[in-house]
């Protein structure tokens, strides 16, 4: 048995060590705060990243760095946090894409979407638009499926994250035709060879879309909401407009790396949860439709966990192989 004085010593020693932790989430943050996006600059997650940044900077009085690691299905911009020092100043500004999807589409990940990382908070959810180049001679959804089906595998879709792939494989599956996928590092890029004419389709977050909708540079054929957006009273559901049934969106929510101290992170919590409500992100969700839905760390993680049953069931169903 331990000695009055030993068991002294160990607490003591105990309280030392739990010293720096607790002034570490006092101070925090202290220096710059860099927010990692795995996707492309323009992006719907870049754009939310640069918002809540702003939103960061006025709570705290510190710069957040926005970097864009974009590239593998948002694999690298993942696998970067997952191996971050766990101190709160490399966050992971990213989508279900990394967190939920990944794990169906992929035999090997170079991070676990779980165990590398700490969930902090869900940043919103919205939905997505389809759209084509004005040269298409498909008007609405009906004409699509119809070219489609007179030239099976012949039209391209083109997608540069999980959301954009899987609502198209979807839409494949639902309305009976064969298309061929051409995958890109970010959704931006599939816009700029759509706008040229290099692939026939895309399924766009409503950030990167829509305006490109809204300017006539593009077509858009429906939304693949449950119920047509607000920002484009329009353009119909593709469930109403030749795909019953057919519902689709995706999520936004920050993360850092496993083990990083519970305080730090509750602090992070309420700063990313505060910079939802400022002019800059309030500005964000208006212009793209997004809902601003933010949560507790055990909410996200529960909510994550939810995420990747069901987008595993739609990948399965879709008779998508892991590559």
């Amino acid at each position: 048995m331990f000695h009055i004085s030993a068991k002294k010593n160990l607490l003591a020693t105990a309280l030392l060590l739990c010293l720096p932790l607790a002034a570490q989430a006092q101070d925090y943050p202290t220096r710059p705060i860099t927010f990692v996006v795995p996707f492309g600059p323009g992006s719907a997650t870049d754009q939310l990243a640069r918002a809540i940044g702003q939103g960061v900077t006025e709570q705290s009085g510190q710069v957040v760095v926005i970097e864009n690691k974009p590239g593998a299905s948002a694999m690298i911009g993942a696998s970067d946090v997952a191996r971050a020092a766990p101190d709160g100043y490399r966050v992971l500004i990213t989508t279900n894409t990394s967190q939920s999807a990944n794990p169906h589409l992929y035999k090997k990940l170079s991070y676990d979407p779980i165990k590398d990382f700490e969930p902090v908070t869900l940043l919103g959810t919205g939905g997505q638009i389809m759209v084509v180049n004005p040269a298409s001679p498909a008007k609405t959804v009906e004409d699509f499926i119809k070219l489609a089906k007179e030239n099976p595998g012949k039209l391209t879709f083109g997608s540069g994250s999980s959301s954009s792939r899987i609502a198209g494989e979807l839409f494949q599956q639902m309305a009976g035709v064969e298309l061929l996928h051409v995958p890109y590092k970010s959704n931006p890029l599939v816009i700029s060879d759509l706008l040229g004419g290099q692939i026939d389709m895309m399924m766009a977050d409503m950030a990167t879309g829509l305006p490109q909708a809204q300017s006539n540079k593009l077509r858009a054929l429906g939304v693949t909401t449950s119920k047509p957006s607000p920002l484009a009273p329009t353009v119909p559901t593709i469930s109403s407009a030749g795909v019953p049934g057919y519902e689709m969106g995706y999520w936004f929510g920050a993360y850092v790396p496993a083990n990083t101290p519970a305080p730090v992170v509750s602090k992070l919590h309420d700063l990313l949860v505060g910079a939802t409500t400022r002019a800059a992100a309030t500005q964000f969700y208006t212009q793209t439709g997004t809902q601003p839905v933010t949560s507790s760390p055990a909410e996200l993680a529960d909510f994550q966990k939810a995420e990747t049953e069901k987008w595993g069931i739609i990948i399965k169903k879709a008779d998508i192989k892991p590559s």
